[in-house]
């Protein structure tokens, strides 16, 4: 079953961290990337770390690098998402998804696959 899951969001302080994970399917991780979008309400989604399980490499949008970071349990099939110094811009419903490697990594439309979501609210 090809399928993505998310977990881990809530609610946290300006400045404070979450972790999200998103359970991938082994075929999502055989033929694709994987990647975290957020999209605040009534904002366009967008692209914020891509994980190439085949490689390793990474890509980051400028509004994140240095504070999240991606990364890929092999054991577990899990992406993960750390965040640091968490801001309340940061307030959205996050995704994972699997699709197009590098390139327009950051646009939704070269995605095949998205999980649910899970929401994330950063307070001031």
């Amino acid at each position: 079953q090809v399928q993505l899951v998310e977990s881990g969001g809530g609610s946290v302080q300006a400045g404070g961290s979450l972790r999200l994970s998103c359970a991938v399917s082994r075929y999502i991780v055989s033929f694709y990337c994987m990647s975290w979008f957020r999209q605040p309400p009534g904002n366009e989604r967008e692209g914020l770390a891509q994980f190439n399980p085949r490689g390793g490499s990474t890509y980051y949008a400028d509004s994140v690098k240095g504070r999240f970071t991606i990364s890929f349990d092999v054991a577990k099939n899990t992406l993960n998402l750390q965040m640091n110094s968490l801001k309340p811009e940061d307030t959205a419903m996050y995704y994972c998804a699997g699709g197009t490697c590098g390139g327009d990594w950051f646009r939704p439309s070269q995605y095949n696959y998205w999980g649910q979501g899970t929401q994330v609210i950063v307070s001031s």
